[in-house]
C-alpha cells in the first residue's frame, strides 16, 4: 500500500481581501477607540490641558504682575495671558506621550503585535498606520480644547487678556496641539524601539524634561548651541508670540520639532523591519 500524493492546491485571495493602507488604518482606529485605556489617557490629557489653562488663567487674574515686571516670552513656562492659558502644556504632554508608548509597548508585552504583524507582512504600515490615528485624533480633540481654554481664560482675564486675532495668537494656541500631538507620536516611536514600557516612558521623560535642564548646566557656549534644537525648547518656539536670542523662530522650532519625530518614527520602522516580534 502506497500513500497517495495530495495535489497542492491553489488559493486564490479575493481583491477584496487584499491589505489595503486604508484597512490598515482602520484595524487601528478600531483598536484606539476600543481600549479603554487609550480613551482614559485622551480624556485626561484634555482635563489637564482645560483645567490647569483655566486654573493659571485665574491665577494670574487675582495675582497680576507688578508694574515693570519683565515679561517671558509668550508660551507655556510664562506668566502672561497666553502663556497663562496654555500652562497645562508641560503636564498634558506627560500624559499624551504616555499614551502613545501604551498603544505601541502594550502590544508587545500582550503578544498583540505578531497577530497585527502577521496580517500586514510588510509590516510599516502597522506603525505608520498607529502613528496616523494618534496624530489626527490627537490634534483635532486637542487643538478644539486649546482654542476654547484660550478663549476661557482670556475671558477670565477680562482687560488684561489678549485677542485670538492678536498677532501670532492663532498660530501659537493651534501650536501647543501640534506640538502635543507630536509628543504623542514621539512616545509612540520610543515604545516602538524599547518594547517595554517603562523604558519607553522614562526615556521620554528624559528626552522632554531632564535633558533641557541638564544642558541649561553647561557652559553658556554649549548650552546656546545645544538647548535651543532640543525637542522640548523647538516646541517652545512654535507657542510663543514673541522670540528671544537663545530661542528659535516659530518656523524654526517647528521644523527642527518635526525632524525629531522624523527621526525617531524612522528609526522606529528601520527596527520594525529587521526584528523579530
Amino acid at each position: 500500500m502506497t500513500a497517495g500524493t495530495l495535489a497542492p492546491r491553489t488559493v486564490t485571495i479575493p481583491a477584496g481581501a487584499r491589505v489595503t493602507w486604508w484597512r490598515v488604518v482602520h484595524s487601528e482606529w478600531i483598536k484606539f477607540r476600543s481600549l479603554r485605556s487609550s480613551l482614559i489617557m485622551l480624556a485626561a490629557t484634555v482635563v489637564l490641558l482645560a483645567g490647569l489653562g483655566l486654573a493659571f488663567s485665574t491665577v494670574l487674574a487675582t495675582n497680576p504682575p507688578e508694574p515693570g515686571t519683565p515679561s517671558a516670552p509668550g508660551g507655556p513656562s510664562s506668566l502672561d495671558p497666553l502663556g497663562a492659558s496654555l500652562g497645562g502644556v508641560n503636564l498634558a504632554q506627560l500624559l499624551i506621550g504616555t499614551l502613545g508608548v501604551l498603544l505601541v509597548a502594550g502590544e508587545y508585552s500582550t503578544g498583540m503585535i505578531r497577530s497585527s504583524l502577521a496580517a500586514v507582512p510588510k509590516r510599516w504600515p502597522v506603525l505608520a498606520a498607529k502613528v496616523t490615528v494618534l496624530a489626527t485624533v490627537s490634534l483635532v480633540v486637542l487643538a478644539t480644547v486649546a482654542v476654547l481654554t484660550f478663549l476661557g481664560g482670556q475671558r477670565i482675564l477680562g482687560e488684561d487678556g489678549i485677542s485670538l486675532g492678536g498677532e501670532g495668537v492663532l498660530r501659537a494656541v493651534l501650536g501647543a496641539a501640534v506640538y502635543l500631538a507630536g509628543v504623542g507620536v514621539l512616545g509612540m516611536a520610543l515604545g516602538a524601539l524599547l518594547r517595554n514600557t517603562a523604558g519607553a516612558i522614562t526615556s521620554l521623560v528624559a528626552l522632554l524634561l531632564v535633558v533641557p535642564g541638564v544642558t541649561s548646566l553647561l557652559p553658556d557656549s554649549w548650552s546656546d548651541a545645544i538647548s535651543p534644537y532640543l525637542p522640548s525648547n523647538a516646541g517652545e518656539a512654535v507657542m510663543s508670540i514673541t522670540s528671544s536670542s537663545d530661542q528659535l523662530s516659530p518656523g524654526a522650532g517647528l521644523a527642527v520639532f518635526v525632524g525629531w519625530l522624523v527621526v525617531f518614527v524612522g528609526a522606529a520602522i528601520v527596527a520594525l523591519r529587521r526584528r523579530d516580534a
